[in-house]
Order: C-alpha cells, then sequence, then structure tokens
C-alpha cells in the first residue's frame, strides 16, 4: 500500500531484457536500508526490490513482468528517464494522499497543458474502460502521485500542479504527448462492483 506522497525522483540508469525487464534505478534513499523483497512504487507502479547497491551511489533492481510493461508506461522508458518514487506505507505513517496500490489501471495521455497563476492545469485522456471510475472531487494517482481530479468531460478529465509539487516530482518536465501511469480511486473501482451486484 501507497499513499501517492512521492517521497523520491529517481533515475533509471539501466535496463536489461532478460526473461523480464531488469530495471536499475538510482535514488536517495539509503541502498542499505532498503530490504530485498521490499515494495517501491515506481511513477506508481508497485516494484519489488531484487537487489541494492552503493556504488557509485545508491540504486536498486527491480524486474518487471510483461503484464506490468503492457498496462503501464513502462515500456517507454529509457536510461535517464527519471520517475516518482515512494516507499510502501507503514503502520503508523500519516496517511497525507489517498489509499493507493500500485496495481497499474492503465495509461493516460496529457493533451493539453496551460499555466493558471503559479500552478499548471493539465487535461489527460483515460482509457474508455476506465473513465467510468474517475469523478470531479475524486482521487486519482497519475505516476504515483495522488491527485484530485477537478473536472471530467467524458473520457477527458483535469488535475492541477501546483509549484510544489512540480519541484518534487518528475511533474516539472510533463509535456503533451506524454503517457502516464493511472490508478483509479481504489472506492471508485468497488462501488462500481457493487452496483453490478445490485
Amino acid at each position: 500500500m501507497f499513499t501517492g506522497i512521492v517521497t523520491d525522483v529517481g533515475e533509471v540508469l539501466e535496463l536489461e531484457q532478460r526473461g523480464d525487464l531488469r530495471a536499475r534505478i538510482g535514488c536517495a534513499y539509503d541502498a542499505a536500508g532498503i530490504d530485498l523483497g521490499a515494495s517501491i512504487a515506481c511513477d506508481g507502479v508497485c516494484l519489488t526490490v531484487i537487489e541494492r547497491g552503493l556504488d557509485p551511489s545508491n540504486w536498486f533492481d527491480v524486474e518487471i513482468s510483461a503484464e506490468s510493461v503492457s498496462k503501464t508506461n513502462i515500456g517507454d522508458w529509457k536510461t535517464g528517464h527519471r520517475i516518482n518514487l515512494e516507499r510502501a506505507l507503514k503502520v503508523g505513517d500519516e496517511l497525507g494522499g489517498h489509499i493507493v496500490s500500485g496495481h497499474g489501471d492503465g495509461v493516460a495521455e496529457i493533451i493539453a497543458m496551460e499555466e493558471e497563476g503559479d500552478s499548471t492545469r493539465v487535461t489527460l485522456r483515460a482509457p474508455e474502460a476506465l473513465a467510468k471510475f474517475i469523478a470531479p472531487k475524486g482521487s486519482v494517482a497519475l505516476n504515483g502521485t495522488s491527485l484530485t481530479v477537478n473536472d471530467v468531460a467524458g473520457a477527458e478529465f483535469g488535475i492541477n500542479f501546483i509549484p510544489h509539487t512540480k519541484a518534487v516530482t518528475n511533474w516539472g518536465a510533463a509535456q503533451v504527448g506524454d503517457r502516464v501511469n493511472l490508478e483509479i480511486d481504489t472506492l471508485a473501482r468497488y462501488v462500481a462492483r457493487l452496483q453490478e451486484w445490485g
């Protein structure tokens, strides 16, 4: 479980296609304090640490299944790509965002960006199958960042990034056309499922 509050911006140092895709991610976390088998949300995708090290700086390795690659923007990653990181929630931690599982539901596309005061208003297009789960003033996780939805029009929805969010995540470099990992709110998923069973 995660909260969608990004705690570091890492960098993809290496990518290697084996049976699965293996990625080495540089980070500011103390690698000695990352347990093997620990879960870290990487651009919102919960991945398992299989190796870690301190040379030349802190890094950890993850293996990424073909299923995860197919449902996320991980296939777009390249060496040097910056990704939002969050360590798993611990009992007693502050829940500052919303409950995020790290199980990517799909990929949304940035279709418009506009400066509004110091903030940036971003419009995204969700996959049709997920659009029904996105509601005004509801929560979504985009690239692992907990965000409030401003408005919805069909499959398009808008959010705002304040300067702080742009400074402490990879959102400061976002551009129209970017594909971003989308996780819908867990509560919305269960409400929809309950309605199906009426």
